[in-house]
């Protein structure tokens, strides 16, 4: 199982440093990959970088470590716009791009955006059958529903062709998002309860057989949080979510009031206390 880590984002705020310290400090690790949500507007909540431009800064300053946005709204942008910011920071990142994608389900956010929200899951499906293509062809055909192409493409392509896409989605996701992850994505963001995860999970790979895909080269990544209320229980969720099989897992030191500096401190204690299963 690989694991990662979340970038404390809201936590560290606009202390660029820190955010390149932790980056660093993650790689040096040995942690696989560093995550990072999407908020493009919301009031509130803290500050939160936009995630395709704070990986691209923690690109140039690491050298191993897999960069995930997670989740980026993807029919709240434009595909191709999408495809070409995607494709340069695989370049950049020397093919460490791991994409996040997602619907979201606030409402206000896409007016804000001048997108609809009402058709977000069909358009998402488009979209993500266009990036395939756009990172796999230097030119390419393509008449969508809202999208249509002839004869052109993303200069660069990126150096993974095509780049992965995974999947977020609710806690129990819906059919229609169970049968997007089986027939488009490389790999889902589970939030599930163990409980829960292997109806789930198989839902999944039936929908990626009947699309004559492989399941088994689905994979499945869960979080689990080494601060706050659930902080006593942390290696027994990891050493859960290994023996269930899940190819990653991505630990969390936000939401427990550290700042600066504890975040890595923080880290570094749970690499080390990381369970053997």
């Amino acid at each position: 199982m690989r694991i990662g880590i979340s970038l404390p984002v809201r936590e560290l705020g606009n202390d660029i440093a820190a955010i390149r310290d932790f980056a660093q400090a993650a790689e040096d690790l040995g942690l696989t990959h560093l995550r990072v949500p999407e908020q493009i507007i919301r009031a509130g909540s803290g500050p939160l970088h936009e995630p395709m431009t704070i990986m691209a800064l923690i690109a140039g300053v690491t050298k191993t470590i897999e960069l995930v946005p997670s989740v980026i709204i993807l029919p709240a942008r434009q595909t191709v716009l999408v495809a070409k910011q995607a494709a340069t920071l695989d370049v950049l990142s020397g093919g460490r791009l791991r994409l996040g994608v997602g619907i979201g389900n606030d409402e206000s956010e896409y007016a804000a955006l001048g997108a609809d929200f009402h058709n977000r899951g069909a358009r998402c499906e488009e979209q993500m059958r266009l990036l395939h293509q756009l990172w796999t062809q230097e030119t390419v055909e393509f008449d969508g529903t809202w999208d249509r192409i002839s004869g052109v493409g993303v200069n660069p392509l990126p150096i993974q062709r095509p780049i992965p896409m995974w999947i977020g989605c609710a806690a129990s996701p819906v059919p229609r998002v169970r049968r997007r992850i089986g027939q488009l994505a490389d790999g889902w963001f589970n939030l599930c309860s163990p409980e829960e995860f292997p109806a789930i999970r198989d839902d999944i790979y039936r929908e990626a057989e009947a699309a004559g895909r492989d399941s088994a080269s689905l994979g499945t990544e869960a979080g689990v949080a080494v601060v706050g209320p659930r902080e006593h229980e942390w290696q027994s969720r990891v050493a859960g979510w290994r023996t269930m099989g899940l190819s990653h897992l991505c630990l969390r030191t936000l939401g427990g009031g550290l700042e600066g500096d504890q975040h890595i401190e923080r880290m570094r204690r749970a690499v080390a206390e990381l369970p053997d299963v």
